[in-house]
């Protein structure tokens, strides 16, 4: 089974009640809750797959949508495999997959738009747990901190050892990093405060 391409049209904007008009609601409510521009564009991407997975069965509406229909979808995902190289997607992407659709009947239903949620009891594959392939060694570190060259003109060099031994010591993901500003960073204590991370949440790390 093979279905690598994107989600064409995620529903048909004509129909009242639709797809589509829904998706359009969910999004823009996962916006107005502040999730990030990633996650609202994951979920309406793996949404989209569903949706289409629907319209191919005769499904215009979720209103049509039973739970045996969603346990051939689990089921139809499980069996999937990526039309480039034939490989079956990893459980944390069937995960993804299944969770925005989760998620989405969890919304329709607190909205009102049903009264029963068919995807309440839809089963998720266990999540991996895995290691990084490659971890670099405490010499290629320094190697890499110390590419960075400090007569670079206009302070440019100096400014990128910066951001490489914050990144080291800190852990910090690089959007974290681009939004700090120099009041987040308390010398005395060895600390560095993370205004609205991941989760949405202020964090406050050490920092070397």
């Amino acid at each position: 089974m093979t279905a690598a391409r994107k989600p064409l049209h995620a529903g048909d904007p004509t129909i009242t009640s639709g797809f589509h008009a829904h998706l359009v609601g969910f999004t823009d409510w996962l916006g107005a809750m502040r999730y990030s521009e990633h996650t609202i564009k994951t979920r309406r991407t793996d949404l989209g797959y569903f949706i289409d997975w629907c319209e191919e069965r005769g499904i215009r509406t979720p209103l049509e949508v039973t739970r045996a229909m969603l346990e051939r979808y689990r089921q139809y995902v499980f069996a999937y495999r990526r039309q480039r190289d034939g490989l079956p997607l990893s459980f944390n992407c069937q995960g993804t997959r299944l969770v925005a659709v989760r998620v989405f009947f969890r919304w329709m239903t607190r909205q009102h738009h049903l009264l029963f949620n068919p995807a309440g009891e839809l089963d998720l594959p266990k999540k991996e747990t895995r290691l990084p392939r490659h971890v670099l060694s405490v010499a290629e570190v320094a190697q890499i901190i110390n590419a960075a060259d400090l007569d670079a003109a206009f302070g440019l060099g100096l400014r990128d050892r910066a951001i490489l031994e914050t990144l080291y010591s800190t852990g910090m993901r690089r959007a974290e990093l681009v939004a700090l500003d120099v009041v987040d960073v308390d010398v005395e204590r060895g600390t560095v405060l993370i205004r609205l991370g991941k989760g949405k949440k202020d964090r406050m790390v050490p920092v070397g």
